[in-house]
């Protein structure tokens, strides 16, 4: 439990609110594991490994910002890798990611283009100045691009694009990115009769990291999303409170 001390090598600015920390540490972690990063004097916030040397940042709040202005040289604590990871299942696969939900699936897309798997990924983002790891996915496999402003690739959602396949014909799916598109793409993959063969990435407000204190479980099942997760099959989560709320530090539930 005690975090060990991890000094910035590297800092990739990847787009303009999306930043990659290299570090000294290179982390035995299976795709989708995550890591707790202590930001000295501030907090401590769950990270997706990108890398097993690597946590890709999005500037969204007090302890997301410090860590994007950091420099090489700086340091930060990390506890991990804690939770289950993604399951390489079968020979074709998608996988489809919005904003900096790249992250923990680009590691999966490496070890599955080096295992000689038939990659597809559907890849979202806000802007095409947004798109995260384009041009990493590209080398495992086929990808199509959407954004929301129609800057680059299918203007609109990665639901749209879903439409363009015939999901059967994938062993299985792979989610990660804003709670809302994960939602959507799960009704379209339950209505599809895939929701058993898929594997989402959750997101939930974390304390201890390692499925003690509780503060991650999810409804109606009882998940905790740090131990049991953060990846969790699709089917588990039908009727369940992804999409419609979460809750903050004291417990609370927040709508989405």
């Amino acid at each position: 439990m005690k975090p060990q001390n991890a000094v910035i090598t590297e800092v990739i600015h990847e787009t303009p609110t999306i930043t990659t920390l290299k570090t000294d540490i290179m982390l035995d972690a299976a795709p989708g594991q995550f890591v707790m990063v202590w930001v000295r004097g501030l907090d401590e916030v769950p990270m997706a490994l990108s890398q097993p040397d690597s946590i890709t940042v999005q500037r969204v709040g007090e302890a997301t910002a410090a860590l994007s202005d950091m420099h090489v040289g700086d340091s930060i604590g990390i506890r991990g890798p804690f939770g289950k990871g993604f399951e390489l299942e079968g020979d074709r696969i998608l996988l489809i990611a919005g904003g900096v939900g790249s992250a923990p699936l680009l590691p999966l897309a490496q070890l599955a283009h080096a295992k000689g798997v038939d990659i597809t990924v559907i890849l979202g983002a806000r802007t095409g100045d947004e798109l995260l790891f384009e041009q990493q996915f590209s080398k495992c496999g086929r990808v199509s691009v959407a954004t929301d402003d129609g800057s680059k690739g299918h203007h609109g959602f990665v639901t749209e694009l879903m439409s363009q396949f015939d999901l059967t014909d994938f062993d299985q799916c792979y989610v990660c990115g804003p709670e809302l598109m994960m939602d959507r793409v799960l009704d379209i993959l339950h209505s599809a009769e895939m929701e058993a063969r898929s594997q989402f990435s959750l997101h939930r407000y974390f304390k201890c990291g390692i499925g003690v204190c509780g503060a991650c479980t999810i409804d109606p099942s009882g998940l905790r999303v740090c131990k049991d997760g953060p990846v969790v099959h699709g089917n588990m989560l039908i009727n369940s409170e992804l999409g419609r709320y979460h809750r903050d530090a004291t417990g609370k539930k927040i709508g989405h």
